[in-house]
């Protein structure tokens, strides 16, 4: 093969690169928009987390260029995870406050 048609694959191989990264940073930052609206239970940590990553993503300055998104999959992927965390943390500390202290001997479910 000629030095040309290198040349040629190589761009269309990091090209194709490029966009398979972008479709993954586009997702992860859709999932982090449909956990908008958890926000309220989630108090000022999940807001920071949520906006955080939002404005990393779309700032214009990064820390690898933007054709590799790899960092701000990172974030966004860092974030969503520290958003769900903190949801399950909260929907179990309700669940221990609502949840009666004791049922006695008659709800034992080593009883039955």
């Amino acid at each position: 093969m000629s030095r040309d048609t290198w040349i040629v694959l190589l761009g269309v191989g990091v090209g194709l690169l490029a966009l398979v990264t972008l479709v993954f940073a586009v997702k992860l930052g859709l999932r982090l928009l449909a956990t908008k609206r958890m926000l309220g239970e989630l108090g000022g940590g999940g807001k920071v987390a949520f906006y955080g990553a939002l404005l990393y993503t779309f700032f214009p300055l990064d820390l690898l260029p933007d054709p590799i998104y790899l960092d701000d999959i990172g974030v966004l992927a860092v974030a969503l995870s520290a958003l769900t965390k903190m949801l399950h943390d909260r929907r179990r500390r309700r669940g221990a406050a609502l949840a009666p202290a004791s049922r006695g001997p008659a709800h034992d479910p080593a009883r039955k």
